[in-house]
């Protein structure tokens, strides 16, 4: 299936055509406690002529689970949401990964159309499909692949956000050069600061697009997205769930992923010592550097027989062969994790 995403004016003519034609029994839009402050003043102006009822969440990765799916489905339910209803997840990853979620369960299915309103939801959570929530505090343990109606993307909406925002959604962004693109990494890299960043969101967008819709239920090609999502889950979730840490943003979790899995891809598929090298002093000169004692990266590793891409026992990684070039489903022995850690702990 093409995935249909749209930017600004295009994205506004896209939502009104949709809202028009489809003649939606009754319109819903989830927002969570941010974005209702901050954005939905800007939707409701742009589709000001259609009738809607807000649903609210409580903002954050911690209420991304079953409770907060229930209270949606409740209100759904009572205010009178039937299969011809459509659900506008108007938020970040967590609003539209939980709001597909939602959609795609609720009377065995209705409609939805996300409104991504952060760069991280923009180039990554809301396109392709993957809806969910966490569980037990594992990262997207319950959820379904079930695609939005369209994407409407409206980069005026970065400017709700707080810079430590931005820099979660750029590792995304980041990882769509390493694994795909060596000119797109060297384009990101050499930008002096992140004001500029909405002329970049496209590209990410189609490396998305491309690769979700060349396998679109994750059998091969699709598994290069997780590349630094492996270790970095499990650090995300790790710091969600220790209580005397600060809890990370997802793409700050990711940097620190994508640098421990840049040197298993060192040690196990030929990624180059420069190149290696490369990768940790970029992400060092965006991202501060996350402080793990043996405890934290004890738990981590504990953390990865979790993860949903394990088959058979084993942990499988997305990996690279260069910059621009990933290798999917390589096994990694377990002592390599700890040397992982010391080197991205090295100044």
């Amino acid at each position: 299936m093409q995935h249909l995403v749209y930017f600004d004016e295009l994205a506004q003519a896209a939502l009104l055509q949709s809202l028009e034609n489809k003649g939606y029994s009754k319109v819903f839009v989830l927002v969570d406690t941010n974005t209702r402050t901050h954005c939905l003043p800007i939707l409701k102006n742009m589709i000001k002529a259609v009738d809607s009822s807000v649903i609210e969440i409580k903002a954050g990765e911690e209420h991304k689970n079953l409770d907060s799916c229930k209270a949606v489905w409740d209100t759904l339910s009572t205010e009178g949401g039937d299969r011809q209803s459509l659900l506008i997840n108007l938020g970040g990853g967590v609003v539209t990964d939980l709001g597909g979620f939602v959609a795609s369960t609720f009377k065995r299915g209705i409609d939805f159309i996300n409104v991504p309103t952060t760069l991280l939801a923009m180039v990554d959570a809301a396109i392709g499909g993957k809806t969910g929530v966490d569980f037990q505090s594992l990262k997207n343990q319950i959820g379904v692949i079930n695609q939005p109606e369209l994407i409407a993307v409206f980069p005026e909406f970065l400017n709700t956000l707080e810079k430590r925002q931005i820099k979660s959604g750029f590792a995304e962004m980041l990882k769509h050069g390493l694994i795909s693109d060596f000119d797109y990494w060297q384009e990101l890299k050499a930008l002096k600061n992140l004001d500029t960043i909405g002329d970049k969101i496209q590209k990410s967008v189609e490396i998305k697009s491309h690769v979700v819709h060349e396998d679109v239920d994750e059998k091969g090609l699709r598994k290069i997205l997780n590349f630094g999502h492996t270790l970095g889950h499990a650090i995300e979730s790790h710091f969600l769930i220790a209580q005397d840490k600060s809890v990370l943003l997802h793409g700050e979790a990711i940097a620190v992923g994508m640098v421990l899995e840049a040197y298993l891809s060192h040690k196990l598929s030929g990624l180059s010592k420069i190149e290696l090298d490369e990768i940790k002093r970029a992400i060092d000169h965006i991202y501060p550097k996350v402080q793990f004692n043996n405890e934290d990266i004890t738990s981590c590793i504990d953390l990865l027989k979790h993860d949903k891409k394990n088959t058979h026992g084993d942990v499988n990684f997305v990996l690279l062969k260069t910059i621009g070039k990933a290798v999917i489903d390589i096994k990694v022995p377990s002592s390599l994790f700890e040397e992982a850690f010391q080197y991205y702990s090295l100044p």
